[in-house]
């Protein structure tokens, strides 16, 4: 292909060719749904839409979260006055795109036009692909709906009159970019000045985006102002900014605020910052204790500062290399530096930083790591708009919320996903690169589309986008790919083959972009960067293994595509491709420059992916594979992950055998749980594909990191993913993982410590009771048993007279509850009476009731420890937050609740959501120490380790306790509510 046009053919809609009469719509068959959502918390019906319109093999929950997140709900000229069909947002979207390419010149014909719309429609509603939100927010709504909106004081680049004017409408144009880099001065007022930083960030979040800024260019505490006084410093700007995010989160916007806060580590209030989350963290625990709600969207929380943002320390060269040596040298020092006033400035050991990142990511995941010579070793564009290489203000200084766009400040990038397992042909277990390819370049285009008819909320980065123009496609989905293909996600093999995925991602766009800018110019500021930008693209070429020359101007050694491995599995296609891909990517380039600075990111692709009934998000690995199948009215069931069928078939098990381990993984107790974590232990399993099914919490952390290290030398950007880690880690395991991260060319790194979190339970216990229960007896031992059972005589034992007690107050939804726990002289629990303030209900005579038969149990001597096995994760209404109970923060059920109080007054804490330093227990007449502190945490034993995860923080939209973590971000797995920006 010498042209852009040549890339404008039908692949996926060649029967139009031989049907001209037809439509790209006709191409699908269709099916009519309702959407019913309701908040878990409150009961609250969230959305109620009937007859939608949608292609028959989207899943329910596909449904119901387009509809709900990207549906147009007004000023629709139908007869509903909504958007009711994906007919018609894929017609808004894909025929604004093709629109605008043909305004700008890529597109020249009528029939191209027909082509480019026909092929990205069919890849949208194949689910093949999709853009980030907010281009399903607004692109396209004058267009089809005449729908203008108000300015919202948005600015463009008018190329005609070759400066910046202001937007006349809200949706002429598109704001279609998730991703914002704002710049900071430090003043007051103006331009890009602290106060303008508030009006910036409330039009971003407004219109569905997220912003990141690095805000070290405020002076720190006490420095000297101009006007003789001193500065109130970078923190306590911080925290206003905070608080306003935090307004517009919960103002029912959108979505909820996304925003990305940074300071580099010579900042003269660093300390603070790196322990600001932590110590806030703490005061939420302490008020958990008094007996608030620690809920994200509880009064603990709001209470409390530093919530509504992921916070990122940057780091240097100089500084992890001091790190690195800290055996050798530890009194190695940093000056921490005054922004205008040397007066400030004090010098503190390496060490003592180090420390304080680790121990404050230990304690609350924050702060993440930005490694700021590896961002700037990889800058296509370090002489900025001026030429002035080296200068602040043309280095690549921060990123967006989510870590993975890093550019120029005051520059923005639209994203767009690509779901790979689409591609992947189950009966050949083949992968198809050409269709791959043809789509990746029709993405571009579309993303070009988007900046050329596009709008942004402030002057500057209305001039810099238009300059730079940067891109970001990334993959989603890679998961379910490995998984089909016989790959453990931490191995050789699935690193080899993402990272060759996305080095064909960048390099072929890369080459796209070379033919776009034959036709119609290089982006504007591409000649004083170019030869910065190519030798960029020559190092990446070298990573693909497409050319063999040293590296330049890199301080370490990236991981290299291994073609070796891809021919050994047979993947000796997708190699060829690669190596194709960047010798045109360079060749072109050189010739023609480029029309993008920049092209490829790895989002976390959250609400976007479940749009795409993607079985993973991201590059990230599977969390369980038992998925939640959304049933039309409400509601969900079961069901084992797909893929894992299609694993198994073609590893050679039998359908009988299949059938058996995917009943293993739906075996349930008598109460309706989940009994096995994992598919370890299935039978027929051989022990040698056990790996091949790990999900995120089999996976070691340096398994994380490596996938990582392999895929981010073969992206424009950087990549969203947190590493996820047990409760029982240490310090010093955070520390060798932040290390590792460095050491293997890492850009960012964000790691969460599973139940860190107050507004997150552990998602494991310690196993207190080692005696074997009923499960664990072999008939045999059961038939002793019962015949044990059979010679006793039930007697019953009655609590005497005057006996001591505890009432536990608590409260779920409306319903005010009192359990009191009665007690034996010798300290065993005798009774239990469950009332409420519900005076003559039917509620307070079914609580009297279960009162009676509980109690009887009890004193028939079933052990508490049955009854509370018996009543645990019962589900019924009300369920949801708890509160007033100091421990107990969520409970599915009254029943629940109950089994939970058993637990604490067993001395059983792993089901409370907030863990007591002391308790006392009235049947031991002793005050003990529960939990253990975090210097105890390495001794614990982790073989004992029992339970499965547990989703801690509450969607803030449908209130389903859902919430997982997804990138740096957090994404609902019901609703597909995202933290993010993608």
């Amino acid at each position: 292909m010498q042209q852009i046009s040549d890339l404008l053919v039908r692949r996926f809609t060649k029967q139009l060719e031989e049907h001209p009469e037809k439509t790209v719509y006709d191409l699908f068959e269709w099916k009519t749904v309702d959407v019913f959502m309701k908040n878990y918390k409150t009961g609250k019906v969230i959305l109620d839409m009937q007859d939608l319109e949608f292609p028959v093999h989207y899943s329910q929950n596909a449904c119901n979260i387009i509809a709900s997140k990207y549906f147009r709900k007004a000023g629709v000229p139908n007869k509903v006055g909504h958007e009711r069909s994906m007919k018609e947002v894929a017609d808004r979207m894909v025929g604004f795109w093709a629109d605008a390419l043909k305004e700008e010149g890529l597109i020249d014909t009528k029939e191209q036009w027909q082509i480019f719309y026909d092929e990205l429609v069919y890849a949208l509603l194949s689910q093949m692909w999709a853009p980030n939100s907010p281009q399903w927010f607004n692109t396209g709504l004058k267009r089809n709906y005449g729908i203008s909106g108000t300015t919202d004081g948005h600015f463009y680049y008018d190329e005609k009159q070759k400066k910046v004017v202001k937007s006349k409408d809200r949706y002429s144009r598109t704001q279609a970019s998730a991703c914002f880099i704002v710049s900071i001065e430090d003043k007051l007022m103006g331009d890009h000045s602290i106060s303008d930083q508030y009006v910036t960030e409330t039009k971003l979040f407004k219109g569905g985006s997220g912003v990141g800024t690095n805000f070290s260019s405020l002076r720190g505490k006490n420095e000297l102002l101009s006007s003789g006084g001193f500065s109130s410093g970078m923190m306590s700007f911080l925290q206003g900014l905070d608080k306003n995010a935090g307004a517009i989160k919960s103002g029912g916007t959108t979505r909820r605020a996304a925003k990305m806060v940074i300071a580099d580590i010579d900042h003269p209030e660093i300390e603070e910052f790196i322990t600001w989350k932590a110590k806030e963290e703490k005061k939420v625990k302490d008020l958990g204790k008094m007996g608030y709600d620690t809920s994200m969207e509880g009064e603990a929380y709001a209470t409390v500062g530093g919530q509504n943002s992921n916070n990122s320390v940057r780091v240097n060269g100089e500084f992890m290399q001091k790190v690195a040596n800290l055996e050798k040298n530890p009194n190695a020092l940093l000056e921490l530096k005054g922004r205008v006033d040397k007066r400030v400035n004090k010098t503190v050991k390496v060490s003592h930083l180090w420390n304080l990142i680790n121990q404050s990511a230990w304690e609350c995941a924050d702060p993440g790591l930005q490694f700021d010579d590896r961002f700037n070793e990889w800058h296509t564009c370090p002489a900025g708009e001026d030429g002035k290489v080296g200068e602040k203000y043309n280095r690549i200084n921060a990123t967006n919320p989510c870590s993975e766009y890093a550019f120029l400040d005051d520059t923005s990038c639209n994203l767009a996903s690509i779901n790979v397992y689409k591609f992947y042909n189950e009966k050949e277990n083949t992968f198809d690169v050409f269709s791959y390819i043809h789509l990746i370049g029709l993405m571009q285009m579309a993303l070009e589309a988007s900046i050329y008819w596009g709008q942004f909320p402030t002057e500057d980065i209305a001039r810099k986008t238009y300059m730079f123009r940067t891109t970001g496609a990334g993959l989603a989905n890679t998961a379910s790919l490995f998984l089909a293909m016989g790959y453990p996600y931490d191995s050789e093999e699935s690193r080899s083959l993402n990272a060759t995925l996305a080095g064909i991602l960048t390099g072929y766009s890369y080459y796209v972009s070379s033919l776009m800018a034959k036709k119609i110019g290089a982006f504007p500021k591409y000649d004083i960067n170019g030869e910065y930008m190519l030798r960029v693209i020559r190092n990446h070429a070298r990573v693909a293994g497409a050319i063999n020359t040293p590296y330049e101007n890199l301080s370490y050694q990236p991981m290299k595509i291994n073609h070796l491995l891809l021919k050994k599995q047979n993947l000796e296609e997708l190699s060829k491709v690669l190596k194709e891909s960047w010798i045109k990517a360079l060749e072109f380039g050189q010739k023609y420059g480029y029309r993008n600075a920049q092209v490829s990111v790895i989002a976390p692709t959250g609400t976007i992916s479940f749009a795409m009934d993607c079985g993973a998000t991201s590059i990230e690995p599977y969390y369980s594979h038992v998925t939640y199948k959304q049933l039309i009215g409400g509601g969900s069931i079961e069901m084992v992950n797909p893929v894992l069928e299609v694993a198994l078939k073609n590893l050679g098990y039998l359908k009988k055998e299949i059938d058996e381990i995917l009943e293993y993984i739906l075996e349930k107790d008598s109460q309706g749980m989940l009994i096995h974590s994992s598919i370890k232990g299935a039978p027929h399993l051989k022990e040698e594909h056990v790996k091949i099914f790990d999900t995120a919490n089999d996976i070691s952390p340096e398994g994380h990191v490596m996938m990582v290290a392999a895929v981010t030398p073969l992206i424009s950007g950087s990549v969203s993913k947190t590493v996820n880690l047990p409760n029982y880690v240490t310090i010093k395991n955070i520390e060798r993982i932040h290390l590792l991260a460095w050491e293997k060319g890492v850009k960012a790194i964000a790691i969460y410590r599973d139940g860190c979190k107050a507004s997150q339970p552990l998602s494991s216990g310690l196993k207190v009771d080692k005696e074997k229960t009923l499960e664990d007896m072999t008939y045999k031992e059961l038939l002793d048993y019962a015949k044990n059972c059979e010679k006793e005589v039930p007697t019953r034992r009655k609590p005497g007279g005057m006996r001591t007690s505890r009432t536990h107050a608590a409260k779920i939804g409306d319903i005010e509850l009192y359990v009191t726990v009665g007690f034996y002289e010798n300290g065993d629990i005798a009774e239990i009476f469950v009332s409420t303030d519900k005076e003559g209900t039917v509620v307070k005579g079914l609580l009297a009731s279960l009162s009676k038969a509980l109690s009887n149990m009890l004193q028939y001597n079933i052990p508490p420890q049955e009854i509370s096995r018996l009543l645990r994760g019962q589900q019924y209404e009300p369920s949801g937050f708890v509160s007033r109970h100091p421990f107990i923060k969520f409970a599915s059920s009254i029943s629940d609740l109950v089994s939970r109080i058993i637990d604490i007054e067993l001395g059983d804490f792993t089901r409370c959501q907030v863990k007591p330093v002391t308790f006392h227990f009235i049947n031991k007449n002793t005050v003990e120490e529960v939990v253990a502190t975090s210097e105890k945490t390495s001794d614990i034993d982790v073989e004992n380790i029992q339970g499965e995860r547990i989703y801690g923080e509450t969607c803030s939209n449908c209130g389903s306790n859902k919430m997982i973590r997804n990138g740096t971000c957090k994404v609902c797995k019901d609703c597909g509510t995202t933290t993010g920006c993608s």
